[in-house]
């Protein structure tokens, strides 16, 4: 089972958020049939996902972040609420993989170099707040520690990774690491921090080793008291329902809903996140109708 954590240095300094997502991407690209290349873009950005939403800690918030470069994936989109929980997907589940030469995926020329992050926290009262900064590498890790240091001027250390099996193209290992400075940092925690970030091994070549993602944490934060602030299981899920789609079809105009239905004499929706179909007859659409007018 996938899991969470948050820690801190027990001097207040230093806040670590880590996460085994493993089960979530392989989810993710079960679901959606995903190439090489985009499991890692889609599983880099639920990891980092997981980690943002499980640190708002507010009933009903949530997080949306959506990576939109130039490269053939289009766009890649993730939305996490405060236990962690994600779901995401991309444009094109289809976009082909290419390699670096250490064998690495170039997700960066999947994504594309040029273009924006966008992060929006809702916390269930009408007014979201929405973050956006132009893509600095595309590898998605990257662009969210820069989205801190800009956006929200935290400086922010971000690693994240997704571990596919060369022969069969499985997802093996998927997670993420988010350290930040907390306004008790000084220089010399800074440096201390700094020394243990460069010896820092990859977050999937710290799970395959069987490093817990305390571990992971302790290893970040070495020669420092570490506290653990929660811990938690996450998985992917979609809360995607008949009702929910009703509720929309509400919002739209007689003609609008009518014009839904296809040669077949049905009107399908399709849930972005999960696959799910939905289908409504004409009945079932006029039905809906009426009762929306009723109400009116």
């Amino acid at each position: 089972m996938d899991k969470i954590i948050r820690c801190i240095t027990s001097d207040g300094a230093i806040m670590a958020a880590c996460v085994d997502a493993s089960d979530i991407v392989f989810t993710a690209k079960k679901i959606h049939h995903l190439s090489r290349s985009a499991t890692a873009a889609l599983g880099r950005l639920l990891c980092a996902t997981s980690i943002m939403g499980d640190m708002l800690k507010q009933k009903d918030a949530s997080v949306n972040l959506r990576v939109m470069g130039d490269g053939e994936l289009g766009p890649v989109i993730a939305v996490g609420d405060s236990s962690g929980n994600v779901k995401g997907y991309v444009g094109n589940a289809d976009c082909p993989t290419e390699y670096y030469e250490n064998g690495k995926i170039n997700v960066a020329k999947a994504v594309g170099r040029t273009g924006m992050l966008n992060v929006m926290r809702d916390y269930g009262s009408g007014d979201p707040y929405i973050g956006r900064v132009e893509l600095v590498s595309g590898e998605i890790a990257e662009d969210i520690a820069n989205y801190y240091a800009t956006s929200e001027q935290i400086p922010t250390v971000c690693a994240l990774g997704v571990l596919i099996d060369k022969e069969d193209g499985e997802v093996l290992l998927a997670g993420g690491l988010l350290i930040q400075l907390l306004p008790g940092a000084d220089d010399t925690v800074i440096d201390k921090l700094e020394k243990n970030i460069a010896e820092l091994e990859p977050v999937t070549t710290m799970l395959a080793k069987g490093m817990s993602i305390l571990d992971i944490c302790k290893t970040a934060l070495k020669g420092f008291e570490v506290e653990v602030l929660d811990e938690n299981p996450v998985k992917y899920v979609c809360g995607c329902s008949k009702e929910k789609l009703e509720n929309y079809f509400c919002t739209l105009s007689d003609d609008d809903i009518r014009s839904m239905v296809n040669e077949q004499g049905v009107a399908v929706a399709t849930c972005h996140f999960c696959n799910k179909k939905y289908v409504f007859t004409k009945d079932d659409l006029e039905k809906l109708i009426a009762e929306k007018n009723s109400k009116e």
